[in-house]
């Protein structure tokens, strides 16, 4: 039965319900005269809450993410992806991982002023930050706050690499700012594409702009000068794994230079939430697609050790290495992202620094 017959889909939402959040003691149930406690799902409208944190650049010192720098001006996101392994940081919050992580934002209005703070501080020296190594930095509140667009101003005036992953087309809003910065190369930009299968794409991550709307902005920023990447992630085993050939092939044609993937990991709340989902969006693959993700990590839908919990391991992750090696050798050889350019960086201490 595909989830269009199935009258308990929410429709336009990837998490169907609300998980318990591990951190609270209590939780809101719709109370029934026949005794039963459900659930309760609020008003289905998005909800801005504000943030004004201290500081805004992170850095991850674990093993596969070595001194990686981020930053991410808004924590959940609309586009809704059902796999999202940053639904489990809205619990921090105060939030599920569910629903809440879709309709809850917590925006960071103040991020380009801490940037600035950052690139001023006396020992800095420059490295390349991303946006956003939690949540999408162009999802749909942006066009309104254009958090995202004034941080980039701040990279351009300090002449600072920044990386950008995103699977919004709004990234081409500020074409003007990234052909700067790629000029100078100081920008990579990364374009997640998880399916070209329209139908799977509407379940899976039922807000985001479609894989011919990600191609044309692959196509788009390859014309500008501006270096990107498709990030073939994640692959979910039994899914979308048959596709990562087409979607590198397709990536590659208009113009992309490398490419990338993961292999998906269910850990926290999101093992419940991808369960859940699958059952009613695929009810005759479930089991199987479930089966294959445990034969990745050890047996386990969830997977925090090091070196495998992004890659996989077994005869499924290895074929899924093995296919995604033939297809770059094929489609993307010779092309390679350029360097980025750290010796432009204008410090500009016991300045003016404000622009806002």
């Amino acid at each position: 039965m595909a989830h269009e017959d199935n009258p308990d889909f929410f429709k336009g939402r990837g998490a169907q319900v609300n998980t318990h959040n591990k951190f609270l003691k209590s939780k809101y149930v719709a109370d029934h005269m026949e005794g039963l406690d459900e659930p309760l799902l609020e008003n289905s409208a998005t909800q801005l809450f504000e943030e004004n944190p201290k500081k805004i650049v992170s850095e991850s010192n674990s093993p596969d993410l070595s001194h990686m720098y981020s930053i991410n001006p808004y924590q959940g996101c609309e586009h809704g992806c059902i796999y999202c392994y940053a639904r489990n940081t809205h619990e921090y919050y105060g939030f599920s991982a569910g629903l809440d992580f879709e309709r809850k934002i917590i925006v960071k209005r103040n991020a380009p002023e801490l940037l600035e703070q950052y690139f001023n501080k006396k020992n800095y020296k420059p490295v390349c930050i991303l946006l956003s190594g939690n949540t999408d930095c162009y999802q749909p509140i942006e066009r309104d706050l254009q958090i995202t667009r004034r941080l980039l101003e701040v990279f351009l005036k300090y002449k600072n690499p920044v990386a950008i992953i995103t699977k919004n087309n709004l990234v081409l809003r500020d074409l003007d700012i990234l052909t700067e910065l790629a000029a100078m190369n100081l920008v990579h930009v990364n374009v997640s594409i998880t399916s070209l299968d329209e139908q799977l794409r509407q379940k899976l991550e039922p807000r985001t702009v479609t894989a011919t709307g990600r191609l044309a902005v692959v196509q788009r920023l390859s014309e500008k000068g501006i270096p990107v990447r498709v990030m073939a992630a994640p692959i979910i085993p039994g899914l979308n794994s048959n596709e990562v050939p087409n979607i590198i092939k397709a990536a590659a044609d208009r113009g992309a230079l490398a490419a990338g993937f993961t292999i998906v990991r269910l850990n926290g709340s999101i093992a419940e939430l991808f369960s859940d989902w699958i059952y009613k969006a695929f009810p005759n693959r479930a089991e199987k697609v479930l089966n294959m993700i445990r034969s990745c990590h050890d047996g386990n839908l969830n997977d925090s050790d090091f070196g495998r919990r992004m890659s996989g391991e077994g005869k499924v992750a290895e074929s899924i290495h093995q296919m995604f090696r033939m297809a770059c050798n094929r489609f993307l050889d010779g092309r390679q992202m350029p360097e980025y350019d750290y010796s432009l960086f204008v410090p500009r201490r016991g300045r003016q620094t404000s622009m806002f």
